[in-house]
């Protein structure tokens, strides 16, 4: 483990880190006992105040070299990030994902500070600090949360948790009176820096419920919210809520145009199957017609056949009388000569 020297110091007390140098130093075992970062994620992060760092090793800088080298299991690098985290999305998760894998071997602290603190150097916000408290242990690159933390980072705070490195977004952070709450910890070489994620914010959530907060107001009145809850005053409530009777009247104008739609289309269907099956029928029967009443029809080929044969039987009968009357008649022609 190396063990560093700390006779440089910025003005805020913070150790300045030799970041920029190669790492000279001897380096010797040393055991440790910090908390390891989080194998299983079948139960959320603890609380720092729950669940604090006991080693009694010294805790010796790290460069951002060293870091990156890797450190020794029992001697993860204890990375901090803090925020508002108010209605917890994936922009913060994704920075907490890149603070959680700057080195190989990382344990990362996240900060969240109170209604109080928030109110007073940022504004209101949506989530009270226990519910943005639970939303951060339950993420899973957080190894421990740090409830209640301070807007600016005292040299007193990082020893405490002993904090070797802090991560967050580059773009300069005015509040409290300071151009950039972490200029002293950047002069410190102890900042990294992460990438904000574009396109999602709490303040752009904000900005999409106040944008539509008719339909938010309407949907959760018809949720079964009351006016009091939501803070509708009693006209909107009335505005509210008959514009929910037009829209239910208007989805069942709609369902009924549709179930009308259905009805005429399987109608067409019915009508065209109706049609065929009764041009198919229609073509079978002239066809079995034709083959019985055509002019090479069985019918018709049976009544000449019969009268072929009936006129063959008049011609042989004629002929047999003729022929017996005419032997009757030449005796008769003898006498009389």
């Amino acid at each position: 483990m190396p063990v560093l020297t700390t006779d440089a110091e910025s003005e805020t007390g913070i150790p300045k880190s030799l970041s920029n140098e190669p790492p000279s130093e001897t380096m010797e075992e040393i055991e440790h006992t910090c908390p390891q970062p989080r194998l299983t994620l079948t139960a959320p992060a603890p609380f720092a105040d729950e669940s604090s760092c006991q080693c009694q090793a010294p805790h010796e800088r790290l460069t951002i070299a060293q870091a990156r080298l890797g450190t020794p299991v029992d001697r993860p690098v204890r990375v901090y990030a803090d925020g508002i985290f108010d209605l917890f999305h994936s922009g913060h998760a994704r920075a907490l994902m890149q603070a959680k894998t700057l080195f190989p071997n990382s344990y990362l602290l996240v900060g969240v500070c109170s209604d109080d603190l928030t109110h007073k150097f940022k504004g209101f916000t949506v989530m009270n600090e226990a519910e943005r408290y639970e939303a951060l242990r339950h993420c899973r690159y957080v190894d421990e949360v740090i409830r209640d933390a301070p807007w600016t980072l005292t040299p007193e705070f990082l020893e405490k948790h002993k904090i070797d490195f802090v991560a967050h977004d580059d773009i300069p952070y005015s509040s409290a009176g300071s151009d950039d709450v972490y200029k002293h910890i950047k002069e410190a070489g102890m900042f990294v820096p992460t990438q904000r994620t574009e396109g999602i914010s709490t303040s752009d959530i904000i900005t999409r419920i106040v944008r539509d907060y008719d339909v938010y107001a309407r949907r959760n009145l018809q949720r079964g919210y009351t006016a009091k809850e939501l803070n509708v005053s009693f006209i909107n409530e009335k505005k509210y809520r008959f514009q929910n009777q037009v829209d239910k009247m208007k989805e069942k104008v709609k369902n009924v145009e549709e179930r009308s739609k259905e009805f005429v289309n399987r109608v067409e269907e019915k009508s065209h199957d109706l049609i065929q099956k009764w041009e198919e029928k229609s073509r079978e029967f002239i066809g079995n017609f034709l083959e019985l009443f055509g002019p090479d029809g069985a019918w018709f080929l049976k009544v000449r056949n019969q009268e072929a044969a009936q006129l063959d039987g008049y011609d042989s009968g004629s002929l047999m009388k003729l022929q017996s009357r005419c032997q009757l008649e030449d005796p008769l022609q003898h006498s009389l000569m």
